[in-house]
């Protein structure tokens, strides 16, 4: 079964784990840094993100620790965290693509996307463009995209993703930004070929965090949720299981996939569209006005 121990040394190193101030986000990081990797947590709250960079170094790991303000819900953000690392690191490992939210009240970002499909899916689509030409340069990066088992719910409306014309419905809408993350992936991993980058997804089953609380129904189900340690692992093991191939995608081995140890589990029919991840990897573009230049860093 793999766990902490099955970790590989991560020294030398860089990875940025994005919504790391807590939940998995948060045990993602210290677990990483606690095997050696510099770990950058990149949180859209300067104070959360300190007070957790303060408690991972209390834990005294052999990795260094650093925070970097990113707030995936406004693609300037995105573009400055991209521009400060680029120039302050000649190194990426491992990007983990894992801040959310979910099944917030309607709001749109910055740049008028509705909330859950502008920070989940657009957010990260821009961060990972910016950041390729890094990611190509270094030998055996891999990009971890964090998705949901609510994947299995969702459409891509591809003529309203934000929801302009038709009704708002906070489940739905996280659903379609989480089958969004999977085709994403999906298409990134092909467009990237058998060479340069790997591409790896992951889900945390049920895990008692502040993302579900925010969704008002954890106390109900305590009983079988994870807590965030647990539900970390599947991506740990999506980020550093020399075993895993690219396209591959983790998940808890339980019942319907809520808990667990991590192991490889499937994916939606509608996760495997070749056709819509294409649609949308355009439409992504043309939305986020970042397009990847494959191949760039050569």
């Amino acid at each position: 079964m793999f766990s902490f121990d099955s970790i590989p040394d991560q020294t030398g190193r860089v990875a940025i784990v994005t919504g790391a101030n807590s939940g998995i986000g948060y045990e993602t990081a210290r677990m990483l840094a606690q095997k050696g990797a510099h770990v950058v947590l990149a949180c859209r709250s300067a104070e959360r993100g300190r007070a957790a960079v303060g408690l991972i170094v209390a834990g005294n790991p052999p990795g260094r620790v650093e925070l970097s303000v990113l707030d995936l819900s406004d693609l300037d953000s995105v573009a400055a965290f991209a521009e400060r690392f680029i120039a302050s690191h000649d190194r990426l490992d491992l990007l983990v693509n894992n801040a959310g939210v979910m099944v917030p009240p309607f709001s749109r970002t910055k740049q008028g996307f509705e909330m859950q499909f502008g920070t989940n899916h657009l957010g990260h689509f821009a961060l990972t463009g910016r950041l390729l030409p890094l990611l190509e340069r270094t030998a055996g990066s891999r990009v971890v995209v964090v998705s949901s088992s609510m994947h299995r719910s969702g459409t891509i409306d591809l003529d309203d993703p934000n929801y302009e014309r038709r009704r708002y419905w906070g489940w739905p809408a996280y659903g379609q930004s989480k089958l969004a993350n999977l085709l994403f992936a999906r298409e990134l991993q092909k467009r990237l070929g058998d060479g340069g980058p790997m591409v790896t997804a992951s889900h945390p089953g049920f895990t008692a965090t502040e993302l579900q609380r925010s969704a008002g129904y954890v106390s109900l189900f305590n009983f079988v949720a994870m807590k965030p340690s647990d539900g970390a692992m599947p991506t740990i093991r999506a980020a550093t299981d020399p075993g895993a191939t690219r396209g591959s995608y983790w998940g808890p081995a339980g019942l319907f996939e809520i808990n667990g140890a991590p192991v490889e589990v499937g994916r939606s029919g509608a996760a495997k569209d070749d056709a819509v991840a294409a649609q949308l990897w355009a439409l992504s573009e043309k939305l986020t006005g970042v397009s990847y230049d494959f191949g760039g860093a050569a």
